[in-house]
């Protein structure tokens, strides 16, 4: 069997200058035009809200066609909010989930380049309206618009979320997304994402094969590169929320020489600053101080008291890692960060 029945000929990848095309997303289009009018329960693989909220009433038609690998509500993140961006509206749940906490008209902008989509999202945030008395549609303006040229202006939005949707991109188009992303943020702002990513480089006979990239299974990019991304774009501080398995491209079905386990992760991306020592990226990582005094201070702004553990960044998990003391234990990546830290 040919793992890759879609894929293009390389010459017809490449525009007139040698660079990458944007044929591949035509074939993302209509993926997502068909997922709009017959649910595709393999797409993706959030089929149910990740959580339920008290008087929150989901469309079985919006969890049907809910094409996410995770999600990108966090409560904690809406403090203070008042306008959130959703690119790739989906079918809407995660907008009505947004909804939620803002309940403001046009609080939530959500945009979708396909119309179908579109479409399916109105009819559907339109029942929501009917099961829940709280929800008004006018809370969700639905635009017509492309990630890669972001329909708002510059420093509007609090909250930006997308849910498996970057990692269609190649890299020249995923770092135009970010970039648009990051223009419309607000200083310190947040990107909330959730993708898969690989524990290996994907072959690039799957990564351009066209339609397992619309899949969500051929376009995850190993961890360090999505991350690299992130702060290639100018986001200062990143912290990996969760980590999960979510996809096996296994030998048999796909072709390749072993196994590849895709992880789908949930990330926070802050427009901060980035510092001049590196970015803070947060895995998870945690310093404890077990020694004789009440606490420690490292001269760049950690306090540590005796058995409490903190949360650290990796680059602060090193410089504490270099002093050698042996009062202090630095644990491994977790890949799922509380917020309970400092950088």
């Amino acid at each position: 069997m040919n793992p890759n029945p879609h894929a293009s000929n390389q010459d017809d990848r490449l525009n007139q200058d040698g660079g990458p095309s944007s044929d591949y997303l035509s074939t993302v289009e209509e993926v997502y035009a068909e997922a709009a009018q017959t649910p595709a329960p393999a797409l993706c693989c959030t089929t149910g809200p990740s959580w339920k909220l008290p008087g929150l009433s989901v469309p079985r038609a919006m969890l049907e066609r809910n094409y996410g690998c995770g999600t990108t509500v966090h409560p904690r993140d809406l403090a203070g909010a008042e306008r959130v961006l959703y690119v790739g509206v989906g079918a809407g749940m995660e907008a009505l989930q947004f909804s939620y906490f803002l309940r403001r008209p046009e609080s939530v902008v959500a945009i979708d380049k396909v119309p179908a989509m579109l479409h399916k999202a109105e009819e559907l945030l339109a029942e929501a309206a009917r099961e829940n008395t709280w929800f008004d549609p006018s809370f969700v303006s639905l635009r017509k618009g492309d990630a890669l040229s972001l329909p708002l202006e510059d420093g509007s939005v609090d909250i930006a979320a997308q849910n498996c949707l970057f990692n269609i991109f190649e890299q020249d188009h995923l770092d135009q997304a970010l970039g648009e992303v990051h223009r419309v943020l607000k200083p310190h702002g947040k990107l909330i994402t959730s993708d898969p990513v690989a524990r290996t480089a994907i072959p690039k006979e799957l990564a351009d094969d066209a339609r397992l990239r619309a899949q969500c299974l051929s376009g995850a990019l190993p961890l360090e590169d999505y991350l690299g991304a992130l702060v290639r774009a100018g986001f200062g501080t990143v912290e990996v929320r969760a980590r999960r398995p979510y996809r096996m491209l296994d030998r048999r079905r796909y072709g390749v020489t072993t196994d590849i386990l895709l992880d789908s992760i949930e990330v926070a991306a802050i427009k901060d600053p980035i510092p001049d020592d590196g970015p803070c990226i947060f895995t998870g990582r945690t310093a404890i101080y077990i020694g004789e005094d009440e606490f420690i201070d490292d001269g760049k702004g950690h306090l540590l008291h005796r058995d409490v553990p903190l949360g650290v960044c990796d680059k602060t998990a090193q410089a504490l890692q270099s002093l050698g003391r042996d009062d202090l234990v630095l644990t491994e990546s977790t890949w799922h960060y509380p917020g309970d830290g400092c950088c």
